[in-house]
């Protein structure tokens, strides 16, 4: 199986919503959906009030059916959901043998049908995955990509979910509504202002929230990011990976910490995904000790990033991510 760390382009319908006056297409994996609508910050400002959506249609969409449907994923994820109620949303990840985080999934239970929403273009290899572990069990794996697309309400909007939507997540951070395809644009229209994915993960990144695909790599683990007790519960029965994570958890510390840094606003450009991390100090000569993996520009705090360093460095350090001073605050502890 290829490596599911690697973000790949969608093959999903390019959004109505692109045709909007002022959308800018997002490129990447982000590819589909916009960019932006011609104010960016104006955008951050609406979500962080609690007014507007994001398009978030081009991530995949799954669908898990039959009575064993919750019993069978509680084998397979990182998450305890045996026992989870209907309308509850829940984050959980896939692992591989070895501990490293594979695939996240965002999910909630229907009370017949547990909805899932992954990282675009991810939602083929996933589902072959699942099939692959099926065995005797009365479940069915249905990519609903196709005809179902994602809207996020930020959180404290008062956007009432439409008569047609499927299911809602609801979370901290807003509500994810999985509606009919079709009904996007319409919904849009009476809902609106739109906010572009530049605006979403401007937010996201505010919120240290670690992203598959972006935070992680082909050896991340879920203590690097602040995931147990989030997206891993410790009191459940086996999965692949648990040997890893009890190991860590019981006995060590990661290689790795995710940060969040404040970058240097008189810089033109902000330091990309892979820019390496030295001590400023040291200058941008020095010895690598991490890496950006997200950086957006704030609408008020201006230009921001999460990294990974390494575990030992000084909490207090200042770096340089390139050319750029950073500042760190700690996400998780050393």
């Amino acid at each position: 199986m290829a490596d599911a760390t690697e973000v790949k382009t969608p093959k999903v319908p390019r959004s109505p919503l692109l045709s909007r006056p002022g959308a800018v297409p997002a490129e990447g994996v982000d590819e589909g959906v916009a960019a932006h609508y011609g104010d960016i910050f104006r955008e951050q400002a609406a979500l962080a009030d609690g007014t507007g959506l994001v398009d978030l249609s081009h991530r995949g969409v799954i669908t898990v059916t039959g009575s064993d449907r919750l019993a069978w994923l509680h084998l397979l994820i990182t998450q305890h959901v045996t026992d989870l109620p209907p309308g509850q949303a829940t984050e959980a990840l896939i692992l591989s043998a070895n501990g490293h985080i594979e695939y996240g999934l965002s999910l909630v239970d229907d009370g017949e049908t547990v909805w899932v929403h992954v990282e675009p273009g991810t939602q083929g290899a996933l589902i072959d995955y699942l099939e692959s572990m099926k065995f005797f069990y009365r479940v069915e794996v249905a990519d609903r990509t196709g005809d179902i697309a994602l809207v996020h309400l930020p959180a404290g909007s008062l956007a009432p979910a439409p008569d047609g939507v499927v299911v809602v997540r609801e979370t901290p951070y807003g509500r994810d509504l999985f509606l009919p395809r079709a009904d996007l644009e319409a919904y849009a229209t009476e809902h609106g202002p739109l906010a572009g994915m530049l605006a979403y993960e401007a937010l996201r990144v505010e919120a240290h929230r670690p992203r598959v695909g972006f935070e992680t790599d082909h050896r991340t683990i879920p203590h690097e990011l602040g995931l147990i007790g989030t997206a891993v519960h410790l009191q459940k029965g086996c999965y692949r990976g648990q040997e890893t994570v009890a190991r860590v958890q019981n006995l060590g510390k990661p290689p790795r910490r995710l940060v969040f840094l404040h970058l240097d606003g008189s810089e033109v450009h902000l330091p990309g995904p892979g820019t390496p991390l030295t001590l400023a100090k040291d200058g941008d000569g020095g010895r690598q000790l991490g890496f950006v993996t997200t950086s957006a520009r704030h609408y008020e705090l201006g230009p921001i990033a999460l990294a990974l360093v390494k575990r030992n460095v000084p909490v207090d350090a200042e770096l340089l991510a390139g050319n750029t001073a950073a500042a760190q605050e700690t996400v998780v502890e050393p």
